[in-house]
C-alpha cells in the first residue's frame, strides 16, 4: 500500500463521529456473540424451528439457543411466529434488518475465507491458492456457519 493508498483509506474512517462508533461497536458485539451468526445464518438457509437450528449448528445447546433467539429476536433481526397447530409450533425467520446484516456480513466471511484466523484455528496467515472462490449461501447469503 503506497502513502496515497494509505491517507485515502484512513479518510475514508474520518468522517465518523462518537455515537457512530459506539453503534458499530454494539452491532459488532451482536454479531459477534458466540453462535449468533451462525444462528442466522442456519435461518437464512432455512431452518425455522427450534429443532431445525439446533441441529444445524453444530456444538449449540438448547439453553444457548433459546438465550440468542431472544437477543436476536430483540434486537429486530429475527422474528417469532406461533402456529397454532397440535402440538403448538414454533417458527423463526429472518426480518429485513436480519437479511440486511447476512448481507453485509458477506465480505467478512469472504476475508475469512482468504486469510482465515491464525491465532484461533492453525490456518496459515496467507492469502488462498489462485482461483479459489469463496462460497455464498442460497441467494447470496453469508456463507459457512459462523458459530
Amino acid at each position: 500500500m503506497t502513502s496515497s493508498d494509505s491517507s485515502a483509506s484512513s479518510s475514508a474512517w474520518h468522517h465518523i463521529d462518537d455515537a457512530e462508533c459506539r453503534r458499530f461497536t454494539a452491532s459488532v458485539e451482536l454479531v459477534g456473540k458466540r453462535w449468533s451468526s451462525g444462528i442466522l445464518l442456519a435461518i437464512a438457509q432455512g431452518a425455522s424451528r427450534f429443532s431445525d437450528i439446533v441441529a444445524s449448528v453444530v456444538g449449540l445447546s438448547d439453553r444457548l439457543l433459546a438465550q440468542r433467539l431472544k437477543e436476536l429476536e430483540r434486537s429486530g433481526l429475527v422474528s417469532r411466529s406461533v402456529v397454532a397447530t397440535t402440538p403448538v409450533q414454533v417458527r423463526y425467520a429472518l426480518t429485513p434488518r436480519g437479511s440486511d446484516l447476512l448481507q453485509s456480513l458477506q465480505p467478512l466471511v469472504s476475508w475469512g475465507q482468504r486469510w482465515g484466523t491464525p491465532a484461533t484455528d492453525g490456518i496459515p496467515a496467507a492469502p488462498p491458492a489462485a482461483g479459489t472462490q469463496p462460497v455464498s449461501a442460497p441467494g447470496g447469503a453469508v456463507a459457512p456457519a459462523l458459530g
